[in-house]
């Protein structure tokens, strides 16, 4: 089966300091945005250490922590290993919008749209069909998903799978920390009626820029669709004052 590229981001080495950290993060950030899937079978201890570019030592330690936190389980024997265990329901973005002044949601969106910008200009450039086929796989997913956490995870996804496409793994592994710490929030504009399809609309249209092979279109486009989201999103925030 041919593995993704998102996959290749999430195990790629974790490298620097506070390395158990890293690794927690790393996984957990997956988790909770839907790449490793729930009940997804982790790599061995010794095939997972070497991956992340860690000792076994440190793996086992993040591996300890993720079970406290109910994110991995470990079986013995046969057939055993450590398995993903998603949480059944997300937190609820809305509250932690208020946890953010309108200068730090502007900060925020200039560093993600320069992310997101960078990651769309080259997909358009170095992607091959194998690497934008996911994007209109999450596309079909979203337009058959059925609750709004499904749609926010699909979103956080596409994003993700945008970034992979440019062949960058730190570029990619941005994106996830970006997604798994403020994903959840750029999606609350689009939570009111009739919005949907102008997010659906958005994301088509980087995808087609990206299959296209037009990199400054697709720069554009994803920079602005960030920069369309952070300023709903402080719309929502001044009224919610």
């Amino acid at each position: 089966m041919a593995v993704s590229g998102s996959h290749l981001a999430v195990f790629a080495p974790v490298g620097g300091a506070g390395r158990v950290d890293a690794v927690v993060r790393r996984l957990s950030d997956a988790i909770a945005l839907g790449l490793l899937a729930d009940r997804e079978q982790l790599p061995s201890e010794a095939e997972l250490a070497a991956r992340l570019g860690v000792s076994t030592v440190t793996l086992r330690e993040a591996l300890m922590a993720l079970r406290q936190q109910g994110l991995v389980e470990t079986r013995r024997g046969r057939g055993g290993g450590s398995f993903v265990r998603t949480p059944r329901e997300p937190p609820e973005p809305g509250a932690r919008l208020r946890a953010f002044t309108v200068d730090e949601l502007r900060d925020l969106g200039d560093h993600y749209a320069a992310i997101a910008g960078a990651a769309a200009r080259l997909a358009a450039r170095r992607a091959l069909p194998g690497d934008v086929a996911p994007l209109w796989r999450s596309l079909d997913d979203m337009a058959r998903a059925d609750s709004t956490a499904a749609l926010r995870r699909l979103d956080g996804r596409f994003h993700i799978e945008v970034a992979a496409a440019s062949q960058s793994a730190r570029l990619t592994q941005e994106e996830i920390r970006l997604q798994a710490d403020i994903g959840p929030l750029l999606w609350l504009p689009y939570d009111e009626p009739g919005r949907h399809d102008e997010a659906t609309a958005q994301h088509r249209a980087i995808a087609e820029a990206i299959r296209h092979a037009d990199p400054g279109l697709a720069r554009d486009l994803a920079e602005q669709h960030v920069l369309d989201a952070i300023e709903r999103l402080i719309e929502l925030r001044l009224t919610d004052s």
